[in-house]
């Protein structure tokens, strides 16, 4: 009886171990297929999900630049006057105050002030929403990166600013009233807008990549030559870009 169960017993310990065996066989095709199919749906998801990320970083920024444009000439022609460079603002807007520069209505945003000034007459006038400090400070001619609590905030943590200057690459020497959006945005997201209302090229139309600045030096890191031809760089993405409009 005994050398039956231990005949028995080695048996069962030899099936035993070639189950173990075949379970520690490794991955069948099925299942390797599987994972892949899994991990591609994944890659797919996280891919997706960023496109969407950056169209909806593309339409604020779009949206931002209308309604900036949209109430810049509404005020201009209610009031016969450019905000900022308003001289009645104290009289004819509630909580308003008139730039002191002896130049005041001259029809240029041309001083700190007047740049400080274009954001309080537009709220004062009802054209946008939020309260702005007017500080001068902030607001220099070549500033990208003015205070969201002095200009309005670009949706990357940076202002934008109105001013009479020359920002543009394509028109040097030649002031105009133009907008720029401040500095700390992705290449990728000014591409796309320059695409959807521009000709897509940086250094060309009513949108521009702008010319360093006083805070920002990070032009020639948004754009690279290709064949001869100046494009935004989304081979090497930057994230620290800034554009310029000159529609005002």
């Amino acid at each position: 009886m005994n050398k039956a169960l231990k005949q028995d017993t080695v048996f069962m310990s030899g099936m035993m171990m070639k189950r173990v065996q075949r379970k520690q066989g490794g991955f069948t095709l099925i299942e390797i297929a599987i994972v892949l199919v899994i991990i591609g749906l994944l890659l797919g998801g996280v891919l997706k999900g960023q496109e969407l990320i950056n169209t909806a970083r593309v339409r604020a920024l779009n949206n931002s630049v209308d309604g900036i444009t949209a109430a810049w000439f509404s005020f201009q022609d209610r009031y016969r006057g450019f905000p900022g460079d308003y001289s009645q603002a104290a009289v004819n807007l509630q909580g308003a105050t008139t730039a002191a520069a002896s130049n005041v209505g001259n029809g240029t945003v041309d001083t700190d002030e007047e740049r400080a000034l274009v954001w309080q007459h537009l709220q004062a006038a009802g054209y946008i929403t939020g309260s702005f400090d007017a500080n001068a400070s902030n607001t220099t001619a070549t500033e990208y990166n003015c205070s969201v609590v002095t200009c309005p905030d670009n949706g990357f943590g940076a202002g934008m600013l109105l001013s009479f200057g020359d920002l543009q690459q394509a028109q040097p020497g030649i002031n105009a009233h133009e907008l720029n959006t401040g500095r700390g945005i992705p290449v990728e997201v000014i591409a796309e807008l320059d695409r959807k209302i521009d000709d897509g090229i940086p250094g060309t139309g009513a949108m521009q990549l702008g010319i360093d600045g006083t805070n920002w030096t990070g032009s020639g890191a948004c754009q690279a030559t290709v064949n001869t031809n100046v494009v935004y760089d989304l081979q090497s993405p930057s994230s620290d870009c800034a554009a310029v409009f000159r529609n005002f």
